[in-house]
């Protein structure tokens, strides 16, 4: 009986905060929840002014206790507003919001559900793409590889917004922070928004790196072995400024 209760409780209140959303400043969101979005939207923004994504394509999303707020499907990011916030809970209901959540949304929650993520970020970037189409795994061209925990794995192709995606996704992340989806795009997750769309542009830096590199004739791009990549996986941890 309890159970009920409390389930009829949860049920209210994801109701209530739809409906507060369809005309309040903020979607009806909590304060750190309208911070999120802020951030989200900032970065969003980001992907398209840094040519990782043209157009509408490519998704940011920000976990927030249980609630994972998510850039809607197909609205320019230009366009969104505070008002615009779109976030459901880990089951993939929506809780905050009155619009369509990115159809993408079941390669985020797997993510959520199965890591300790707190921010993800996909995009379509050209050469991200681009060597998505020619290796299963990236080449080792660079020790900023071992800030993704190890090489980068390719995951295999399947239809956008399915959970066949979201499998392949998550099997390519095993051990890793970041990934390359075939003939799709890149796939990042991080502990902040700042953090995920940091691997998401070294990511697309480094195949940019090696499509650079194997294109002279005649020559072979040198790769680093297990162990380089494991020692500086080591020193990145502590690279930068302590808090």
């Amino acid at each position: 009986m309890g159970e009920q209760r409390r389930d009829g409780r949860q049920a209210r209140d994801s109701r209530d905060r739809i409906q507060n959303a369809a005309g309040a400043p903020g979607g009806g969101a909590l304060p750190e929840e309208a911070r999120a979005w802020e951030a989200l939207v900032a970065t969003a923004r980001r992907t398209v002014t840094d040519g990782l994504v043209v157009g509408t394509s490519g998704n940011v999303s920000a976990r927030v206790g249980d609630t994972v707020l998510v850039t809607p499907s197909g609205v320019p990011y230009d366009r969104l507003t505070p008002g615009d916030i779109t976030g459901v809970d880990l089951t993939g209901r929506q809780v905050l919001g009155t619009l369509t959540p990115t159809s993408e949304l079941p390669m985020h929650l797997a993510v959520y559900r199965r890591t300790d993520a707190r921010a993800v970020v996909h995009t379509h970037a050209v050469h991200a793409t681009a060597v998505s189409t020619l290796v299963t795994v990236l080449p080792s061209v660079h020790y900023m590889t071992g800030a993704l925990g190890g090489p980068v794995r390719v995951a295999p192709y399947a239809t956008y917004g399915t959970e066949e995606l979201a499998e392949n996704t998550l099997r390519a992340l095993d051990g890793r922070t970041g990934c390359l989806l075939q003939n799709h795009g890149t796939l990042t997750y991080g502990t902040t928004l700042d953090q995920a769309f940091d691997r998401t542009a070294q990511l697309e830096w480094m195949c940019r790196l090696w499509l650079t590199a194997s294109s002279v004739p005649g020559r072979t791009p040198t790769l680093l072995t297990d162990a380089q990549l494991a020692e500086a996986g080591e020193r990145l941890r502590t690279y930068g400024q302590r808090p």
